[in-house]
């Protein structure tokens, strides 16, 4: 027995000491560069290494190049600065991907640009076919108001016209008649919103507000077959890691767009990791609703995994800030702007208090995160008091749950967020794009809590920068631009386009937190900071090389900040210097 066990000791450490080499061995190593980590005390190192797809060490030039081995890589920085792979909490990338496959949309600034593009459409067209134009908001464009029927009439006079942004729209009378829209209609299917008529008249003006399945309107031009869908959708992804984007999370996903993801995720091809929101309509029966949350929950893909997970719901509460229907605590306002006659006017809350607490209740009982699109205020607060009220039955903070855009917050609703573990995901462009216009509408006070990060920040709330990229491939031309460094430089600035001061300066937010929304904030929201978000051991090798220093370059060059290389688990799917040529 004692020969057996020296013979044991004996061998022991030959039989541990090649394994033990191969494993402190890295395939890369990045040195001589700035590494952002991102961790708890954010610190900057020298150096990395990565073995596999995870991180092996992160620390000085001198420690990490002990690491390499005969057929470790090494990539000598010079002095560039790496950060984790940024992650975009809000996007449609399936739709987006196709919005111009039929044929280039030009970028429209004023009515006139619009009118000019119903015109060219209606040439282009035959009699009859119909033209829709959508997301092109009007908060965007330098008149700030819809199209009227009339001027849509005398664009395409032999062709119907539908004008849609977000949740309303605007018809020509060939759209309206199609839909047999006409004087004095009213809304009897029980569904949301209603059809707006001219109060002398009973005709309507051609707005509809939130019941756009209302429209008989079908759409003209080719359409995508599944392979062409599979190929843009692929194309879609190379885009977004060339903005250094490495996780995405699609809010709103259908069951024909998670199959696609599930081709691609089975295919090798998906090069961005993708947290998935069921898309639900919280309408009709309650068993047909709860259907579509167990559905949700016993997905195969429901089981976690790190590069696609279907991991949370998405319903609409509210209507748009852009077109005039987010629901607000205090009246709009009458306005020129978004068509809006009534003094008393709210916007148009979806959901009655019972059935979102049912939803959201039912959400987390199958371990799913909740989220609602909550623009306005009333929203806001109507979908807090949800959580609040399940949150009385059982703890809510365990399933994060969630505020998609909440743009119009306010103190109370921060500080609940914050007892309740309630997390955001917020766009930041909507604040340099749209600013302007939301402040000649509201005025500067009911702005005060308009996308507050710094208030945020303050009360520990978890939030995510995202986009909410819907149209257009090309991270500035998209009606929603998926820049993430565009959304870092906005929350810095807060300096709203066409205007000659900042909104609300005092929300203003550092660097060091501007890239927190993009990396670990996100991780977190998502469930996935243990994994990634930050440059520590043992985590996913996910990070992006920069053409310069994020901290310390001039404000405005902020946005202009444009990624070297993009790593994906250790391996490039994106190379500056590879597209040049």
């Amino acid at each position: 027995m004692l020969r057996c066990f020296l013979l044991l000791l004996l061998l022991t450490p030959l039989a541990v000491a090649p394994a033990s080499v191969h494993a402190d061995e890295a395939d890369l190593i990045l040195h001589h560069g700035k590494i952002v980590t991102v961790d708890s005390e954010f610190r900057i190192a020298e150096a990395i290494a990565i073995e596999g797809d995870r991180i092996l060490a992160v620390g000085t030039n001198e420690e990490i190049r002990k690491l390499a081995g005969p057929k470790t890589e090494q990539v000598d920085l010079g002095g560039k600065m790496v950060i984790p792979g940024l992650m975009d909490s809000h996007v449609h990338p399936t739709g987006a991907s196709l919005y111009e496959f039929d044929h280039i949309i030009p970028e429209m600034a004023n009515i006139s640009d619009l009118l000019a593009y119903i015109r060219g459409r209606a040439a282009a067209l035959e009699e009859g076919a119909p033209i829709r134009i959508r997301q092109v908001f009007i908060t965007r464009l330098e008149d700030q108001r819809y199209p009227t029927r009339q001027e849509l009439d005398e664009a395409a006079p032999r062709n119907p016209v539908v004008f849609s942004t977000g949740p309303d729209a605007m018809l020509n009378s060939l759209a309206l008649e199609a839909s047999g829209i006409g004087k004095g209609y009213k809304v009897t299917d029980g569904g949301t919103g209603y059809v707006e008529l001219d109060p002398k008249t009973g005709e309507p003006t051609g707005m509809l507000r939130s019941c756009g399945r209302l429209i008989k309107v079908g759409n003209s031009g080719k359409s995508p077959t599944a392979q062409e869908r599979y190929d843009r959708l692929k194309e879609m992804l190379a885009h977004y890691n060339a903005v250094g984007l490495t996780t995405i999370a699609d809010r709103g996903a259908s069951s024909s767009a998670i199959d696609l993801y599930h081709q691609l995720f089975k295919n090798g091809e998906l090069t961005c990791r993708t947290f998935l929101n069921y898309s639900i309509s919280p309408g009709g029966e309650w068993s047909k609703v709860e259907e579509q949350i167990k559905r949700a929950a016993e997905h195969p893909l429901r089981k976690p995994d790190n590069m696609l997970w279907i991991g949370a719901i998405k319903m609409f509460l509210d209507g748009g800030m852009l077109t005039g229907s987010a629901y607000m605590r205090q009246p709009w306002g009458v306005s020129r702007i978004y068509s809006i006659t009534d003094p008393d006017y709210q916007g148009l809350l979806y959901i009655e208090h019972e059935r979102l607490v049912d939803i959201v209740r039912c959400a987390m009982q199958h371990g799913l995160q909740p989220t609602a699109h909550s623009v306005g205020d009333g929203a806001v607060h109507a979908l807090i008091n949800a959580y609040a009220e399940v949150n009385r039955e059982f703890p809510v903070r365990k399933h994060r749950p969630c505020i998609t855009h909440c743009n119009f917050m306010s103190l109370e609703a921060i500080e609940k967020m914050k007892e309740l573990g309630i997390v955001a995901d917020l766009q930041p462009a909507w604040l340099h794009l749209d600013g302007r216009t939301l402040t000649n509408q509201f005025g500067e006070e009911r702005l005060t809590y308009f996308q507050p990060y710094k208030s945020l920040f303050d009360y520990g709330v978890k939030v995510g920068g995202g986009s909410d990229h819907m149209q257009k491939m090309g991270d500035m031309r998209s009606v929603n631009p998926y820049n993430p460094f565009y959304g870092m430089w906005i929350t810095l600035a807060r300096q709203p386009r066409w205007s000659d001061k900042p909104l609300h300066p005092e929300q203003r937010i550092t660097r060091e937190q501007a890239l927190r929304l993009y990396t670990i904030d996100n991780a977190y929201i998502l469930f996935a900071e243990e994994e990634k978000g930050s440059l520590e051991k043992g985590k996913l090798a996910d990070f992006v090389i920069l053409d310069r220093d994020l901290l310390t370059c001039p404000l405005d060059e902020v946005a202009q900040i444009k990624p070297v290389r993009t790593y994906l688990g250790g391996k490039v799917v994106y190379d500056a210097a590879a597209r040049s040529n």
